[in-house]
């Protein structure tokens, strides 16, 4: 703990003491009822500060989990609290999450995505030119030789890799184009083929 902690914690100790006397003084002839108020109260801080430490886990534990479910050539995808689509698809062996974006009109891999899936970034030529929300960015062409979802897998997929600052692969229309439907019912995505 450095000085600014040790002074902070002192504070805080010191203000505790102040307030509880303070209380105690004020409630002396009913001991016993203040000891309870104060009983509750501690179970209540405790509880907050337990809800405030665990809350991922319980936060993942209440929310429905990202799983894809695959039958006879139907992926349904649940929607993410943030209001998108996820899809988990192994790109030449090496599971990457795309974002699904119909908006993108192919599948665009992030520069450490296109590395997980072997492919040598730094020997790209990034020719192509794409607009996005945060302006121009250079792209390279590449053919994958293949993309599987589930038991699901297409051979020989071109894919674009972004050299921009892309936090997220996206999963654009050059994919979702080869399934026959694509709808969004009950809060999923649908994929038939």
């Amino acid at each position: 703990m450095g000085e600014y902690e040790t002074g902070r914690f002192i504070y805080l100790i010191i203000l505790l003491v102040a307030v509880g006397s303070w209380v105690f003084v004020q409630n002396r002839q009913s001991i016993g009822k203040t000891l309870q108020m104060f009983a509750v109260w501690g179970f209540i801080f405790l509880g907050v500060i337990a809800s405030y430490g665990l809350w991922e886990d319980i936060r993942q534990t209440v929310r429905p989990q990202q799983s894809v479910a695959i039958d006879a050539g139907r992926v349904e995808v649940p929607r993410s609290p943030d209001g998108h689509y996820y899809l988990t698809l192994e790109v030449n062996g090496a599971p990457v999450q795309f974002l699904v974006d119909t908006g993108a009109s192919q599948v665009v891999l992030n520069e450490r995505d296109a590395t997980s899936a072997g492919i040598d970034t730094g020997s790209l030529a990034y020719l192509g030119r794409a607009s996005t929300a945060n302006g121009e960015v250079r792209t390279a062409s590449v053919w994958v030789d293949e993309i599987s979802l589930g038991g699901i897998t297409d051979k020989n997929v071109r894919v674009w890799v972004n050299q921009g600052e892309l936090e997220q692969s996206l999963l654009g229309m050059g994919y979702l184009q080869r399934w026959s439907s694509i709808e969004i019912r009950n809060g999923a995505l649908v994929l038939t083929r």
